[in-house]
């Protein structure tokens, strides 16, 4: 499709967003991951996995999904804000693997054998850091501890700038089924600004290898907020992306937070666009994806109409996890790796986030938890609730009432008040038996979802969060 995409009737109501764009969570999960504690340890975490294990033993464990944190990166990206270790120095990836195989022998050892896997997923960091040798050992460790099954999806977050035809064929024949590009942005200047320098025509001939080789999904990342950006020039991008069809888009906005983010101070704040340049650019990125023919997911991810994500949102069969929107049921997690999240039964965990931490524990002989949370009845009531909300746009109080045994109206008085608001706006419609969320109102369901998070209720400090548009 040419540059000029089709002109459509905006779906993202120009009054609402100055109103609506707040702080919030992205809410890959419920409780959101600064509500953990350092209560939570290995103990609880070996229960959660020994109380898998014995009921599998009686009625068969759910297929798991695996996530593999690699941390490492030759070169640091300004606007970065993943656990990282920039280096140049590869020969630190050996003992880190190492420390891989020891973390899964100690998984291995609480839920035995043989787990069926039907998601893995590398990212990072740049998990193409790694030689081929050292991602073959990998992918030979984790096939040795779990069993993965022959539908897997099984995808790796690509850096462009470490991979040729030859690398992408070794993934291939791996069996990685699904990639993900970083793209953020075409523009040189934004490029050189972010400190994150790849030609388009670099990306474009790699994503053609990738279909190519038999690659069955691509995925194309971009953020918009960065410093030099436009609304002109990330049309540009945004245009140059469609053109090359990748399967999906992932559309983030950026979160410039240089008290958290050392990278970040590299970043001069006058470089960035204003807050009414950023709600053009996603107002416009998201009606010119819908004229290049992709479908709104939902929050900040766009697919072909005929992908699978595309699809399970037609059918109301969307899940999310901390990867974002999936099309897998939920299922249990584990997360390999330093400051990697797994969530088993109803707890979540997250290993150390530090190198030496997360060293020193698995050298100790201990699961490398650093903190976690037992999730309580009302934290599992108002996933559900949230999660509905994310993934399908729709509560229907009955499905809640009989899962959780409660009465949804009595439970939800107060947050069904509050929604009253969003009625009012056109962004939900409320009946006597569900919450339904309104075409307009997808490009806000996470401000939508806030309303029944109870520990964002009970305070309002919200800075931590990157924006809802």
């Amino acid at each position: 499709m040419n540059a000029e995409a089709p002109t459509l009737t905006p779906l993202l109501p120009q009054a609402l967003i100055p109103r609506l764009d707040m702080q919030g969570p992205r809410y890959t999960s419920y409780p959101t991951a600064d509500r953990f504690v350092d209560a939570f340890g290995e103990p609880q975490l070996r229960l959660a996995l020994e109380q898998r294990a014995q009921f599998g033993a009686i009625s068969g464990a759910a297929p798991l999904s695996l996530y593999v944190h690699v941390p490492f990166c030759e070169s640091v990206c300004y606007y970065c804000a993943c656990n990282k270790v920039v280096t140049r120095h590869h020969q630190r990836a050996s003992a880190y693997l190492d420390a891989l195989d020891r973390e899964m022998t100690l998984q291995q050892a609480v839920i035995g054998d043989g787990q069926g896997v039907s998601q893995l997923h590398l990212g990072g960091g740049s998990p193409t850091f790694l030689s081929d040798a050292e991602i073959e050992r990998l992918l030979g460790s984790l096939r040795r501890t779990f069993r993965l099954l022959d539908s897997a999806e099984v995808s790796i977050e690509v850096d462009p700038r470490t991979v040729d035809r030859s690398r992408l064929a070794h993934l291939s024949t791996l069996g990685f089924n699904r990639m993900s590009f970083g793209v953020q942005d075409f523009e040189a200047e934004v490029q050189a600004a972010v400190h994150r320098v790849q030609p388009r025509e670099q990306v474009a001939a790699l994503m053609q290898d990738a279909r190519e080789l038999g690659i069955g999904s691509i995925n194309v990342d971009l953020i918009y907020g960065l410093p030099k950006q436009t609304p002109a020039s990330f049309q540009r991008t945004i245009d140059q992306v469609a053109a090359l069809r990748p399967d999906r888009i992932a559309l983030y906005a950026y979160a410039h937070l240089p008290q958290r983010f050392k990278a970040q101070r590299r970043i001069h704040s006058a470089d960035l666009p204003l807050a009414g340049e950023r709600l053009r650019m996603i107002e416009d990125a998201i009606e010119r994806l819908l004229g290049h023919g992709y479908v709104y997911i939902g929050m900040d991810h766009f697919a072909l109409p005929d992908d699978a994500l595309a699809q399970a949102k037609r059918l109301g069969r969307l899940h999310r996890n901390f990867q974002g929107y999936s099309t897998h049921p939920d299922c249990d997690l584990i997360g390999l790796g330093v400051s990697a999240i797994s969530r088993v039964g109803p707890t979540y965990s997250q290993n150390h986030k530090l190198l030496d931490d997360y060293y020193d524990a698995l050298g100790q002989g201990h699961l490398p938890v650093a903190r976690g949370l037992v999730l309580s009845r009302d934290d599992l009531l108002r996933r559900s609730v949230i999660m509905a909300l994310m993934c399908q746009g729709r509560v229907d109080f009955e499905s809640i009432e009989l899962a959780h045994l409660v009465r949804f109206c009595d439970c939800f008085r107060t947050e069904l008040g509050q929604l009253a608001e969003f009625e009012a706006l056109g962004l939900v419609s409320i009946r006597a038996d569900a919450i339904e969320v309104t075409t307009s109102g997808w490009f806000f369901v996470r401000a939508i979802a806030m309303v029944f998070d109870r520990y964002l209720q009970a305070e309002q400090q919200r800075e931590r969060f990157s924006r809802v548009i």
